[in-house]
């Protein structure tokens, strides 16, 4: 167990508090001047605006099961997910440095944007809508892109240490 000062976990927190705010504020944006269901070409071919609700998880999965599963499933996830963030990050880091806060604090801030939204609205609203000749990927909101780049950036951190670790013993 690491014993850190106080002040190692503030990027941690102020990324997610940052996270959280982009996205809130990115969807109330959307959801008082866009009609649900109302999409808005913004690069033509290759970019829209499109304000729909999504009563799944990420990219629309479990979306189909019944809203009296959905609903408090993905309530107790999102809570589960943010309380092992936060203790992996008090608890597990040896040494607390900028990747790992910063993708850490993204992963934390995603998580509470769509809780938010969950508790909020009952589903999480997406508005970003990507496609290109024919292929479209399904839309998602600022908490999606966030959590994204967070897991991207602990997996980019994973490998950095694995290929570390495989050069030193290789010695």
């Amino acid at each position: 167990m690491k014993t850190a000062s106080p002040w190692a976990a503030v990027p941690l927190y102020a990324i997610a508090l940052a996270v959280v705010a982009a996205d809130q504020v990115s969807k109330l944006v959307v959801a008082s001047t866009m009609r649900l269901g109302q999409s808005i070409s913004v690069v033509p071919g290759l970019f829209d605006l499109s304000y729909v609700l999504n009563p799944g998880a990420a990219f629309g999965i479990l979306a189909s099961r019944s809203p009296a599963f959905r609903s408090p499933f993905f309530v107790v996830v999102s809570l589960l997910a943010i309380a092992l963030i936060v203790y992996y990050y008090h608890r597990h880091l040896d040494e607390p440095t900028r990747l790992p806060a910063a993708a850490l604090g993204l992963i934390l801030g995603g998580a509470v944007g769509n809780l938010i939204d969950r508790l909020r609205v009952g589903m999480v609203i997406d508005f970003l809508d990507f496609h290109l000749s024919g292929y479209h990927w399904p839309a998602f909101n600022v908490a999606d892109a966030a959590i994204s780049i967070g897991v991207a950036l602990m997996l980019l951190r994973m490998f950095s240490e694995w290929r570390h670790e495989k050069a030193l013993t290789a010695r």
